[in-house]
């Protein structure tokens, strides 16, 4: 966790834009590496050709990718406005060029496989990952009011790009959903007998809602096992279990199976997308429910059901 006691201006500023806790981590890392490249002693010394040299040291030596090198462009732009006020519109570098990748997917058995090594919470996650097709970040965000097991839905608040949709809640983890909250209820009111209970919130909520973060439905749906200090407020609440955890018990459930493909839980998101699409479902759909901007993030989906080769048989399957 940050320590806030002494916060820098550019904390503030972080704070104040509402980023999440990952960008905000990044945002300080790639400032901080930018510093420490140029050994730069004083503000005044930094103008924006050290952004462009930066940048392509990080594309020519260090080769990393293009979505790394476009998060340290971010990071280095906020800073360069917010804190610096210099202008960086006319930037100009070699951008590192994305890889052209199709992602490997489970077929529908293979999936649900993987899935039944699972159990208790970790087996529900597989589940609204595979079956809804969420981020894992978006699965773990979700509160007890977020579910809706009458219509069947799932509420996504700020997924990627901060948008809000309305996603579909496979029946099958009704059961689960049960059990959960349970646990999450019988934990939340151990928590409010030590006078706890307060659920994490991002700061602009939680000067809005106060101690109603104390009612049930902010709970988080996957607790963390301990509390701890909000990292930007400072009191004591309860955050969900860290995406580690799972990836752990999604590994250990793909060594049970045969399966001899390359398993993350971002896969079973490619999964639910291209198995959409072979059951014929429209590409429009799909990206609403993915919560994609653009048709073209969600075209590849298409490649890999094997839909662009509009009924073509190879040589080989012909008599």
């Amino acid at each position: 966790m940050l320590n806030r006691e002494h916060q820098t201006p550019f904390l503030h500023l972080l704070t104040q834009a509402e980023v999440s806790y990952q960008t905000e981590k990044s945002y300080l890392y790639w400032n901080r590496y930018f510093i420490r490249h140029f050994k730069f002693s004083s503000a005044k010394e930094i103008t924006p050709s050290h952004i462009e040299q930066f940048l392509t040291f990080l594309a020519n030596i260090k080769q990393v990718s293009s979505s790394t090198q476009q998060q340290a462009l971010c990071a280095l732009v906020f800073a360069f406005k917010h804190v610096l006020a210099i202008n960086t519109d006319d930037l100009q570098f070699p951008y590192a060029k994305p890889p052209s990748r199709i992602p490997q997917v489970l077929d529908d058995s293979e999936a649900k496989l993987i899935i039944e090594q699972l159990t208790g919470k970790y087996k529900l996650l597989g589940i609204l990952l595979y079956g809804a097709g969420l981020r894992l970040t978006e699965a773990l965000s979700l509160r007890i009011k977020d579910i809706d097991t009458q219509n069947q839905s799932l509420f996504i608040y700020r997924g990627k790009g901060k948008k809000d949709r309305v996603c579909i809640l496979p029946q099958m983890a009704n059961e689960l959903i049960d059990k959960q909250f349970n646990h999450v209820r019988q934990t939340h009111l151990t928590d409010l007998s030590k006078g706890l209970g307060m659920a994490s919130l991002p700061a602009s909520l939680i000067k809005k809602f106060g101690t109603s973060a104390k009612l049930f439905h902010w709970q988080y749906v996957f607790p963390s096992i301990h509390c701890a200090l909000h990292p930007v407020d400072g009191y004591i609440c309860r955050h969900h279990i860290d995406p580690t955890t799972f990836r752990k018990a999604l590994q250990k459930a793909v060594s049970k199976t045969s399966i001899t493909k390359r398993v993350t839980a971002h896969t079973f998101r490619h999964s639910f997308a291209t198995n959409l699409l072979r059951r014929g479902h429209d590409i429009r759909t799909v990206l609403e429910l993915l919560g994609h901007n653009d048709v073209k993030t969600t075209q590849i989906y298409t490649h890999v059901a094997g839909l662009h080769q509009t009924g073509v048989l190879s040589p080989m399957d012909i008599t």
